[in-house]
């Protein structure tokens, strides 16, 4: 028999599994000896009550029984099976080929950037002199922006597709059990390079391909439908399908559409800066001074309306690093990230605002659908330009941006590149300095202490999400215009993160298997 139960501890009893099982025990009625297992199913920690920290915890107890065992992934061998042509190794690629591989199709996957391993020297010379691989860098190479940029795994696609298989897939290879319970479940970008090596081993192993430093430049249409893409190595992959997995820092690719004259849509985004805090205040505020060693780093998650648009905060990093994000040299773009311990001394977040269509009218008129990439492109490299070069970030205390005074100085930080002094408040389009400014000020009033001279905001927070979307047919995923070709994931303007990206490949991957019977 399975009891299900909800309890309420306090943040050091909710660390010990036994006192958890015993509480457990009482609020179901049953005796501790008759039970086989106990499983927490659900935790979140609540510090709303002044004086008070406590975790909630939803706990299912097996009495005279156990719990069915982890599930164990068999995956089929592949090697002669109708082959399937996937761009990009990100989340949605990477699911997308394990689930093609599970329904009898031959994945071959094709990245522009780098493996795992050889991705992080880029990446680290990159923070140490600036100089940028337009294909291996923070959003391109093996995993996508996800692997060396964080792990939150919060979604919202629930009701879209498999989201429990795409956290059993990343806890059978690798990661924590606390995905599967925790409200706000995070890998930590130390771990997930492991995890994605992993997936790409089984990938391979069930023959299916993994091709790096494979630039996709073109995708080969004949007769309405897609037969395959051309590499910049001048090879041709053909397949039944293409699926196409980009993520939203592809550019190029977008270009690549619309000079062939396939159908896209500009899409709302939203951009902004980082704010940095001392991981301490921020504590302090949330857990309103209590100091308790088994509670984690407090995070925060804001929204704010500012004359009709919005202002809220993304990609909340608590006991993290800014890292510098850009693709091309001449840009500056950050974002953030944090290690599986959240144990370093600062928090950062994107604080960002709506950019609407007539923010971009101008854009529009002279670049049609790709207006909101232009204009993203050149407010990154407005903030080179005010930067200084060589990944230097521009940044600004927040009390001198609210209050539109110039810093004198900087304050110390996690972005290793380093900042200088910058009136951002003076320099940003209008619309975003403005909204920003006063959102920090609803924000104060939520989180009182927020605006402090102790933090500070560093530019530009450019990449929340692709300026454009790639239509599909609702039902079969396909393009709506051409036969063969899903666009899946962030860069086709389907998902949001880690896990609704995974989930999006995953439903395409079924979509594909119906296409090619």
């Amino acid at each position: 028999m399975i009891h299900s139960v909800q309890i309420t501890l306090s943040p050091k009893e909710a660390s010990d599994n036994e006192i958890i099982a015993k509480h457990a025990a009482d609020q179901a009625g049953v005796k501790m000896s008759d039970i086989a297992h106990c499983r927490v199913i659900r935790r979140s920690v609540d510090a709303r009550k002044r004086g008070q920290i406590i975790v909630n915890l939803a706990v299912e107890l097996f009495v005279d029984e156990r719990p069915l065992e982890d599930i164990n992934f068999d995956y089929p061998d592949v090697t002669n099976k109708q082959p399937v042509i996937i761009v990009g190794a990100g989340p949605a690629g990477l699911f997308g080929a394990l689930e093609l591989i599970e329904l009898g199709l031959k994945p071959i996957i094709l990245e522009r950037g780098k493996n795992v391993s050889d991705r992080k020297l880029d990446i680290a010379t990159l923070s140490k002199n600036g100089t940028i691989n337009p294909n291996s860098n923070y959003a391109f190479g093996e995993g996508g922006a996800g692997t060396y940029s964080d792990g939150k795994l919060f979604t919202r696609s629930k009701k879209r597709g498999p989201n429990r298989k795409a956290l059993e897939i990343l806890k059978y290879n690798g990661a924590s059990d606390n995905i599967l319970y925790d409200a706000h479940p995070h890998i930590g970008t130390d771990k997930l390079p492991q995890i994605i090596q992993k997936i790409r081993e089984t990938i391979v192993n069930q023959g299916g391909e993994v091709h790096f430093n494979t630039k996709v430049t073109e995708v080969i249409v004949e007769n309405g439908r897609a037969k395959g893409v051309l590499a910049d190595n001048g090879t041709k992959y053909e397949g039944v399908a293409v699926m196409l997995a980009t993520g939203h820092s592809a550019r190029d690719i977008y270009s690549m559409l619309h000079e062939k004259e396939i159908a896209l849509e500009a899409k709302n985004f939203a951009v902004g800066v980082r704010v940095e805090h001392p991981q301490e205040l921020i504590d302090d505020i949330q857990y309103k001074g209590l100091k308790d060693e088994y509670l984690p780093p407090a995070s925060y998650s804001l929204v704010s309306q500012v004359g009709g648009r919005g202002v809220y905060s993304f990609c909340m990093c608590p006991g993290g690093f800014i890292v510098p994000a850009a693709t091309q040299n001449g840009q500056c773009v950050v974002n953030g990230m944090s290690p599986s311990g959240r144990n370093n001394i600062y928090a950062n977040s994107g604080i960002v605002t709506q950019v609407t269509d007539e923010d971009l009218a101008d854009y529009t008129k002279y670049y049609g659908v790709l207006g909101g990439m232009m204009f993203q492109d050149q407010l990154e490299q407005m903030g080179f330009a005010q930067g200084g070069g060589a990944q230097v970030a521009p940044a600004q205390r927040l009390t001198d941006f609210v209050g539109k005074s110039s810093s004198t100085s900087t304050i110390k930080t996690s972005y290793h590149p380093g900042v200088v002094t910058s009136d951002m408040h003076h320099w940003l389009p209008k619309f975003i300095s403005k909204s920003l400014r006063e959102g920090f000020k609803e924000f104060d009033k939520k989180m009182h202490g927020f605006i402090t001279n102790q933090a500070q905001v560093i530019g530009i927070e450019s990449r929340t999400s692709a300026p454009v979307r790639i239509p599909r047919d609702k039902d079969t995923l396909c393009h709506t215009q051409i036969q063969g070709f899903f666009p899946v994931g962030e860069g086709a303007g389907y998902a949001g993160g880690i896990v609704s990206a995974a989930i999006d490949g995953m439903v395409a991957a079924e979509a594909i298997k119906e296409f090619a019977k």
